[in-house]
């Protein structure tokens, strides 16, 4: 059953699909149109399950699920990442975009790829301070408070060396 994502309650779980490129207005409309009737027929086991789904920032996709209603199952969950491969194929979008996602001074998303993360470290362009999208966050709570966060509190941690006198 589909509800509004601001109905889910903060224990509710998430998973984060972050696109390889921005999002037009026709692109959120076509993947919010999509999501509405695949995540109302959402089930795990033939129960149905209690999900929502909203896009972020014009680069995320954010499902969540009611687990106090009915717990997903890995079949489920399979399923709903089928869909969003699916959303994404008739987009021309890569959902499972694994670059690391950083605020940019003019409050656009931008990605680095993995391999260029070192180089984007060395030339000051991430920096321990600068925002990140923390795509690993497991709630709704957690989405709420912890969405953004300094890219030294995220797994780019270990790019940064401390200093020590």
């Amino acid at each position: 059953m589909y509800i509004d994502f601001d109905k889910l309650p903060e224990a509710a779980r998430v998973w984060v699909y972050q696109a390889n490129r921005a999002l037009s207005d026709a692109d959120v409309k076509t993947i919010e149109q999509a999501l509405q009737p695949a995540l109302s027929q959402w089930a795990a086991h033939g129960q149905p399950l209690l999900a929502a789904a909203r896009v972020v920032e014009s680069r995320f996709v954010v499902v969540g699920v009611d687990e106090g209603y009915t717990l997903p199952s890995g079949c489920s969950i399979d399923s709903s990442m089928r869909t969003i491969q699916e959303i994404g194929r008739h987009l021309g979008i890569d959902f499972f975009d694994r670059s690391a996602a950083v605020q940019a001074a003019d409050g656009s998303v931008q990605t680095i790829a993995l391999p260029a993360i070192k180089e984007a470290v060395a030339n000051g362009y991430l920096t321990p301070d600068t925002t990140v999208f923390n795509t690993l966050v497991k709630t709704k709570a957690e989405f709420l408070s912890d969405w953004r966060i300094r890219a030294t509190d995220s797994w780019l941690k270990r790019y940064f060396k401390s200093i020590t006198a």
